[in-house]
This record gives structure tokens, sequence and C-alpha cells, in this order.
């Protein structure tokens, strides 16, 4: 876990499909880059029936780096730039983004386990496996 002004933080990193099952999960520290759990992340993801035609993320994994790793797999990029980066007038696929819901909705639905919520856990790894008990429940 690492500390932040407010104390010990952590992100979950979260995958999922076009229909909101989960596939891979990670959690990182609260101070780590969004960025650094990219490619682990891409490579768990093997459940994937299919390779996917295209991955929507938020302004966090906006990157060029990751752009070019998605697109040299065949994967389209649907990832907004930032407001102060370079290329920003490229085109972006907006009807497209706007599906990223799915995955919001699905850590929302993560949440209703109250201990995912409120991450008792003082460990990564139990926390880990809480979040993968309820992608679980919730598959049931």
């Amino acid at each position: 876990m690492g500390r932040s002004q407010g104390g010990f933080s952590t992100k979950l990193h979260l995958i999922c499909d076009g229909e909101g099952t989960p596939l891979a999960v990670a959690v990182s520290p609260g101070e780590e880059h969004e960025t650094q759990q990219f490619v682990p992340l891409m490579e768990e993801a093997t459940a994937w029936p299919q390779q996917p035609e295209k991955l929507a993320g938020d302004k966090g994994y906006s990157a060029d780096w990751i752009r070019d790793w998605l697109q040299e797999r065949g994967i389209e990029p649907v990832i907004p730039y930032k407001s102060n980066e370079k290329g920003r007038k490229k085109k972006f696929d907006r009807a497209s983004y706007r599906r990223r819901n799915i995955i919001e909705r699905c850590v929302n639905s993560l949440k209703w386990f109250r201990r995912v919520a409120t991450r008792y856990e003082k460990l990564a790894i139990h926390y880990v496996g809480m979040v993968t008990l309820a992608i679980i429940f919730r598959l049931l």
C-alpha cells in the first residue's frame, strides 16, 4: 500500500469485456501512475474469447507508448488526450468512448460488497482476493 496526503491508498485496475464481465484485476499503490499497470494487466487478460477491436480507457492511460502498444497488436485505442498533451487535435472516437461506462458500472457493482468498498484488508494480496471473490459472487 502507498501513503498519500490523506493516508494509505490504493488504485484498483480492472479490464472487462463489452458485457461488463471482469477479465483481469490488479491493485497498485496510490502514488503509482496508472500506466505502470497497463501492460501486466493486458497480458493477464487472456480470457478474451477473441482479441478486442477497440480498447477504451480514461485520460490516466493517455500515453503515446500505450497507443503504440495497442496499435502493434491491432487494437484501436479509444483514449482521450490530456489537455496539455501534444497531438490532442487528432481524431477521437466519441461514440466508442461512451461505452467506457461499462467498466464504471462494473466497479460500482463490485463496491456493493462492503469489504471491497471500504478496503478493510491491510495487504494488497488479501484485497485482490476479496475483489476476486466479489467478482465470483457477481457472476453467479
